[in-house]
């Protein structure tokens, strides 16, 4: 099956699962940047990733803009976070992000990244610390709270290959 797998990625983690997956499955890896000059046509399959940031994707207007024109495409999204795959704030946000009847034919995932505030953009830096003082300076924080400063406090890389898989085996799919 000829593949494109696209990604936009910030501070690496997106573009490092983009790669696994295309090196995986012997496909065509694109930045968004790139993508967005191509004529995907000629490809079965448009796999699509991108980060999380404040509970919406980044730049997922561009896939989502094109899912009509791709209909008979298989498509699938990944989306990258700072949050364990077991968080149950995951499920929620791809519920909540993808749960409409126009992402039917849509496969979505989720892949942990983390966090590298080293390769971070200044916004990206600046709405952080904000977040981190709002944090920590509520007096009475949850479990999840407390665990969140602990995690988001520094950078730290939770990006494995095996969470790539599910994508795999649904492009492996007939």
């Amino acid at each position: 099956m000829k593949t494109a797998v696209i990604y936009h990625s910030q501070t690496g983690f997106t573009k490092r699962y983009a790669q696994w997956t295309a090196e995986t499955v012997k496909a065509d890896c694109f930045e968004l940047s790139e993508a967005r000059e191509k004529d995907l046509s000629g490809y079965e399959a448009v796999v699509f990733g991108s980060w999380v940031c404040a509970g919406s994707l980044s730049k997922f207007g561009w896939f989502k803009s094109n899912m009509d024109k791709w209909k008979d495409k298989k498509l699938a999204v990944f989306c990258v976070g700072a949050s364990p795959a077991d968080n149950p704030e995951v499920q929620d946000f791809l519920k909540q992000n993808f749960g409409g009847p126009e992402f039917a034919g849509v496969r979505v995932f989720y892949c942990p990244g983390g966090f590298c505030y080293e390769k971070m953009g200044m916004k990206s830096k600046l709405m952080m610390k904000v977040f981190m003082k709002a944090l920590k300076a509520k007096k009475e924080k949850t479990e999840a709270e407390k665990e969140m400063i602990r995690w988001i406090s520094s950078s730290y890389d939770i990006s494995d290959r095996k969470y790539i898989e599910p994508v795999l085996e649904y492009l492996k799919e007939l």
